[in-house]
């Protein structure tokens, strides 16, 4: 009697779904990503059933005008404001090559030998991608550009058109020159730490901002919250602060497992999550082909050469994620049937999103759609 066996073809799909899923948990921003308009970091897939290079998004200004009593309508409509901004998608790849010794292996066997190294590298990159597409701003042709390779002029530009959304230390006052350096030097190790009171102020800033930052809402609580990310230089200052540790004390759940004064886990306040990203420092290994600077530091800027940080308080569509391909499992056999090779490969693109205000121009005068970026000292521990 015949007896019907998987195909091994079958097994490969299998693997390729669970590795997404895995590699998409390990992201410490995952909880934050989504595809509904409320998500800091908006997901669209629509590249994944169609052809194309670029994803589009849409943000719809709010209404202003109106009538009220009598007053005749027609002729008086409001304009509705729409703005958009496109973010490409690009390959990403990488691969390991395993030697058989005994005998061909499997294919299924090959990637299972070959998935935690390439899980990690995939999640520190979506990590890496996140951090610099939060600190990005658009060099002169409005094209998202790392903050590293930006010119002056345009951190200047970036600054003045983004006046109500960037706050440098613990005074709005810091960002008056409009110049980005002399911004910078401003900041001081005394006053400019990352505080409670500096939080509410930056949170403040994203209320009253036009057009306005909308919060998001977490899973956890049906309410609406900003999460700042914040380099782990500036969260060490926020987690030792008087205020902050009197709040763990006396505000939050009592416990070693729960309570952060132990833990070291996410801080709360004034309706502000704050998160940890350690790999927001100065220090970035090697291994990553990054140079020191593309953390989240920046060296010596400050009063008296001391290091200031980045931290982002984010809320609604802060940043835009295009899949065009899920991340999936491929493989190369050469020398023989002797050497295995097993990758991955997907296609996206992730960066911060910035609509325009110019009334002239649907990209003129970029500004941070979910961001409120905050610079604070971040001097090393000594």
């Amino acid at each position: 009697m015949a007896e019907t066996t998987a195909r091994a073809g079958l097994t490969p799909q299998i693997w390729d779904d669970k590795f997404f899923t895995e590699y998409i948990r390990s992201n410490r921003f995952k909880k934050y990503m989504g595809t509904d308009p409320s998500n800091i970091i908006q997901v669209k897939e629509d590249l994944s059933r169609k052809p194309g290079d670029r994803v589009t998004f849409a943000a719809a200004r709010a209404l202003a005008g109106g009538v009220t009593g009598n007053t005749v309508l027609e002729g008086n409509e409001a304009e509705l404001d729409l703005r958009s901004l496109t973010v490409g998608v690009a390959p990403l790849r990488n691969a390991v090559v395993v030697t058989d010794w005994d005998e061909q292996k499997s294919v299924i066997d090959i990637r299972e030998a070959a998935r935690p190294g390439l899980k990690m590298w995939a999640g520190e990159k979506m990590r890496e991608d996140v951090i610099r597409a939060l600190k990005s701003l658009p060099n002169t042709a409005g094209v998202m550009t790392k903050y590293e390779l930006t010119t002056a002029a345009e951190r200047n530009a970036f600054l003045v058109a983004n006046a109500d959304r960037i706050l440098f230390g613990a005074s709005k006052a810091n960002a008056v020159s409009g110049v980005w350096a002399t911004a910078l030097a401003t900041i001081d190790n005394t006053a400019d730490k990352l505080t409670p009171s500096l939080i509410s102020l930056a949170k403040r800033m994203a209320q009253s901002a036009s057009p306005r930052i909308t919060p998001t809402r977490t899973r956890e609580e049906d309410e609406e919250w900003f999460v700042m990310f914040a380099n782990p230089r500036s969260f060490r200052d926020l987690s030792i602060d008087a205020t902050m540790v009197q709040a763990n004390r006396d505000a939050r759940v009592r416990g070693v497992d729960t309570n952060p004064l132990f833990t070291g886990g996410s801080l709360v306040w004034d309706g502000v999550i704050i998160r940890e990203i350690p790999e927001m420092d100065l220090a970035i290994p090697a291994s990553t082909g990054r140079l020191a600077t593309e953390g989240g530091i920046i060296a010596g800027a400050g009063t008296a050469g001391i290091d200031v940080g980045f931290n982002f308080l984010c809320g609604a569509q802060a940043l835009g994620a295009a899949w065009a391909q899920r991340l999936k499992s491929t493989t190369d056999v050469r020398d023989y049937g002797f050497r295995h090779g097993v990758g991955v490969q997907e296609i996206r693109g992730i960066e911060k999103l910035m609509f325009g205000t110019s009334t002239t121009s649907e990209t003129g005068n970029l500004v941070q759609n979910g961001v409120v970026t905050v610079m604070t000292s971040a001097v090393a521990d000594a």
